[in-house]
């Protein structure tokens, strides 16, 4: 079958949860407001750790999860469980009524299940073999979330993982929307992440990019003259994609936009977003989606908050919309870079941009720093927004960008 017979990518369900708000209401509204989810990490006791503050969610863990479930996944998975029961019921779809080769599931995952696996090892190291429970052979795994979801609601059609760091999070959505040309009714797709423990923070560590800053006001600071590194955090966002003539049958009249246009690049060590790299991936995204730079209306930007990352990118930018040439914000300043549930998160947050006629706005920054032409959106903007670009970067050389628009 010719993908363009197909139809669009709909999105007709979302779910947020994210460590300003654990659900989507809260996090929207939180996010208009600037509430901020930056907090002192409080989840282990990280006084010796060189970082002090992460994006938390207010959920502990399996809290919404069932108790079946809770023993054999990680907090990730937990998350991306109560994200994936709202996302379907906000969609309105009934699993049991699909075919079930007729459902995917294809989420993204940069830190897998790092807290079970380490009270894993914690326990084989103090106590031996036998304490070792049989849940950890999958619940560290990066595919976990794919699999407890496609069990749990019954999905046998195409299922995978994408594993690209923070760039995942749009490959995934990406896949999904490939999933649907070609033999997928419905995907469930996104990604969440937990990277907030003692061993997840330890490896975060040795890429020297994070914020150590005290302060959760000054900590993240993305294209600021003052910015010292990212904040990481916890959470991210599930997505129902549907194909357009399936979506309409099933009876939605009021999809959240479409999955416009997807594309992916590489850079080689050492690390990601050279100008003319990223600058390769945001053209394709735009080519697939059959547009040009002047039908954006936003930019939701990867935002590193590392000074050289932000030139590279806002220099990208530049090169494609000119300087200043289009509003870009990045929202998660407020609750942190939630690796690959982050750009999920963004995509959720553009969608209810487009609904609402707002763009959210970049907190915490008052000058942007030298080298960074790009017009940052430090108050929220009403107004007309169709079409919504977003950006991501993965470490050690992954690009990815994403279009979405009203349908």
């Amino acid at each position: 079958m010719a993908e363009a017979s197909r139809g669009r990518a709909l999105v007709t369900g979302i779910a947020a949860i994210a460590p300003n708000g654990a659900d989507t209401t809260t996090f929207w509204e939180s996010t208009l407001t600037g509430v901020s989810g930056l907090r002192t990490i409080s989840r282990f006791n990280a006084e010796d750790y060189p970082v002090k503050i992460a994006g938390l969610v207010g959920l502990e863990d399996g809290e919404h999860c069932e108790p079946r479930l809770n023993v054999q996944t990680d907090r990730w998975t937990q998350l991306a469980l109560v994200a994936g029961d709202r996302a379907i019921a906000d969609a309105g779809l009934v699993p049991a009524e699909t075919p079930a080769y007729d459902m995917a599931v294809i989420t993204a995952s940069s830190s897998g299940g790092n807290e079970f696996g380490q009270r894993e090892i914690e326990a084989l190291w103090s106590q031996g073999p036998r304490s070792v429970g049989p849940f950890q052979s999958i619940a560290w795994f990066y595919a976990a979330t794919t699999g407890q979801l496609s069990i749990k609601n019954g999905m046998k059609g195409p299922c995978g993982v994408l594993v690209s760091e923070q760039a995942g999070g749009l490959d995934s959505l990406g896949q999904a929307k490939r999933a649907l040309r070609r033999d997928a009714k419905v995907v469930v797709t996104g990604g969440t992440e937990a990277p907030v423990g003692p061993y997840a923070l330890t490896c975060q560590l040795a890429s020297g990019l994070l914020s150590r800053e005290p302060d959760p006001r000054r900590a993240y600071l993305p294209f600021d003259v003052d910015a010292c590194g990212y904040v990481p955090g916890e959470g991210g966002a599930i997505l129902i994609l549907e194909n357009e003539e399936d979506a309409l049958a099933r009876g939605v009249d009021r999809p959240y936009g479409e999955v416009a246009g997807y594309a992916a690049s590489f850079d080689p060590r050492p690390g990601s977003g050279r100008p003319p790299t990223l600058r390769r991936a945001i053209e394709g995204a735009l080519a697939d989606a059959g547009i040009g730079p002047a039908d954006v209306d936003v930019v939701f930007a990867d935002g590193a908050g590392v000074p050289e990352l932000d030139r590279r990118e806002a220099r990208a930018l530049a090169a494609v919309f000119g300087p200043r040439g289009v509003p870009v914000t990045v929202p998660k300043s407020l609750y942190g870079r939630l690796y690959a549930g982050g750009p999920p998160l963004d995509a959720v947050t553009a969608l209810l941009a487009i609904r609402s006629g707002v763009i959210p706005p970049t907190y915490g920054g008052t000058h942007l720093a030298p080298g960074c032409e790009i017009d940052l959106v430090r108050e929220a903007r009403y107004g007309r927004v169709r079409t919504a670009l977003l950006v991501a970067r993965g470490f050690d050389g992954f690009n990815a960008a994403l279009v979405v628009r009203a349908v």
